[in-house]
């Protein structure tokens, strides 16, 4: 994840389940996370999926207006349709905005032994 700017900017949470149907999920994906870069607005992403399908992406974004124009992209409706048809059970989109941040690394890079 690349360093965000101070904010306030916005973030859009995208949760979803997977469904067994994997035919061009990845490409796809791949395809959104490149295209995404290329936006005006964006700042960066995080992403995560679980064994059992349940994935969550954070999207941020410089403002509210950038992200109805990634959500109006040509290509990004074409993988929003397929995702309904094919790749998800379900998913929920919430967008919000950061008004603080802050972040903590440990210093030696070990890793937490409690983790």
């Amino acid at each position: 994840m690349s360093a965000l700017p101070a904010p306030p900017y916005y973030a859009v949470i995208f949760t979803s389940q997977r469904t067994p149907t994997d035919a061009g999920y990845g490409d796809m994906a791949d395809r959104m996370v490149a295209l995404a870069a290329e936006q005006p607005g964006y700042l960066g992403m995080e992403s995560a999926r679980g064994d059992d399908g349940l994935g969550i992406t954070v999207s941020y974004w410089r403002s509210s207006d950038d992200i109805l124009a990634w959500r109006r992209h040509a290509e990004h409706k074409v993988a929003r349709d397929t995702g309904r048809s094919d790749w998800y059970a379900h998913y929920s989109v919430r967008v919000a905005q950061v008004e603080r941040a802050y972040a903590w690394e440990r210093a030696d890079g070990a890793k937490d032994p409690q983790a």
